[in-house]
């Protein structure tokens, strides 16, 4: 059975920091592009990183502008995490993580940032950056 479970979220202040985790289970991360999406609240999906690999070594990384230099995406095995740094409220979300079964080259950031793309999501963690 194909799981994925997010954790980490939490409340945290202004400059702070979290790290997300993204476990997954049932199947391998190889040959799957994996991206983080958050939602605000009365806000659409967005985005924000995705990471397409070939196997556990070789893999393309993709950051939105709001988040690029502040959150890096990363994996061991089968969990991808999401480090954010230099939190800001405007952080403030439901953050997911979902994968689809395709290796993305590069120049392919559009396509690994739409919600489209995935069929297997998560079930969120919060993340709320206030003081």
């Amino acid at each position: 059975q194909v799981r994925l479970v997010e954790s980490g979220g939490g409340l945290v202040q202004p400059g702070g920091s979290l790290r997300l985790s993204c476990a997954a289970s049932g199947f391998s991360l190889d040959y799957y592009a994996i991206g983080w999406l958050r939602q605000a609240t009365g806000k659409e999906r967005e985005g924000i990183s995705c990471l397409s690999s070939s196997d556990d070594r070789a893999y393309y990384t993709y950051y939105g502008d709001s988040v690029k230099g502040r959150f890096t995406i990363s994996r061991d095995k089968n969990i991808v995490y999401l480090q954010m740094n230099s939190l800001e409220p405007e952080d403030t979300a439901v953050y997911y993580c979902a994968v689809h079964r395709v290796v993305l080259g590069p120049g392919t950031q559009a396509l690994c940032f739409n919600e489209k793309l995935y069929d297997y999501w998560g079930q969120g963690t919060p993340v709320t950056v206030s003081s």
